[in-house]
């Protein structure tokens, strides 16, 4: 009995390790570029459960970012400083579809978007379409 115990333990600890890649949460990097002249962009996407993307652009200290999103309500954004990661560092700022995000940016540097979906409706694998717009001035 105690061999077969083993066993199954043994066996369940070998399928954790294999488990596909794409169990993993996917985080998709994009960065925004503005058309020359332009002090705006405007992007759309689309992920599910709780998979995010990741906007990167660039900024100068003291200007004003204000961000966008529509689409599903499930739609969130978080916006981190030059240097900072999401899930390691604190947001500068966040937002949802509806509620738009404004701020002037404290340093020079490469600013991140993360766009995602809360845990209640990442749990049940909802997709979430968006459009997201971002403005510098």
């Amino acid at each position: 009995m105690k061999l077969h115990h083993a066993l199954i333990v043994l066996a369940a600890a070998f399928s954790a390790l294999t488990l596909p890649a794409s169990a993993a949460d996917k985080v998709t990097t994009e960065a925004v570029h503005f058309t020359q002249g332009a002090s705006s962009a405007t992007m759309k996407g689309s992920f599910s459960g709780y998979d995010s993307v990741q906007y990167t652009l660039s900024a100068r200290a003291k200007q004003t970012l204000h961000v966008k999103i529509a689409g599903s309500s499930n739609a969130n954004f978080n916006v981190f400083s030059p240097g900072d990661v999401p899930g390691a560092a604190q947001a500068l700022g966040a937002g949802a579809t509806g509620t738009d995000w404004r701020g002037e940016l404290p340093a020079d540097g490469q600013y991140t978007v993360q766009v995602y979906q809360m845990r209640a409706s990442a749990r049940r694998g909802a997709k979430v379409p968006y459009t997201i717009t971002f403005d510098i001035r």
